[in-house]
C-alpha cells in the first residue's frame, strides 16, 4: 500500500521530525505497545518494521523534495483495514509534517 504526504519543509526537517518522532509510534499501536526497528539504508530512505499483536508490517519512507511517499506491506489478515491504515498514516502523517521548520 503506497500512502502519499505532501509536505513544503526542507528535507533535513523532515529527516529530523522522522528521527525525533518514530520512537513515538509503538503508543499509538492497539495495545498501546509493539515492537519497532527504524534502519536508514540511505538519508531519504527509513525502513520501519513494526509488530504488535501478532502481526509484522514492514514500511519504506521515501522522502522526496515536496512530498513523503509511504509503501507498507500489510499482512493479509491486516488487508481489510487498508482504507482506515491509509487514512491514519495520511492524517498522522501529514500533521508530523505540517508546521514551521526548527530554527538553526
Amino acid at each position: 500500500m503506497r500512502v502519499p504526504i505532501q509536505h513544503d519543509l526542507p528535507k533535513e526537517e523532515v529527516r529530523r521530525r522522522l528521527r525525533e518522532r518514530m520512537p513515538e509510534l509503538p503508543a499509538h499501536m492497539p495495545g498501546g505497545t509493539a515492537d519497532m526497528t527504524t534502519e536508514w539504508p540511505s538519508e531519504d530512505c527509513m525502513k520501519l518494521t513494526v509488530g504488535a499483536m501478532g502481526q509484522t508490517v514492514r514500511t519504506t519512507i521515501t522522502i522526496e523534495e515536496r512530498q513523503v511517499i509511504v509503501e507498507l506491506d500489510l499482512p493479509a489478515m491486516l488487508s481489510f483495514f487498508k482504507p482506515l491504515i491509509a487514512s491514519a498514516v495520511a492524517d498522522k502523517g501529514s500533521k508530523l509534517l505540517s508546521g514551521p521548520s526548527a530554527k538553526s
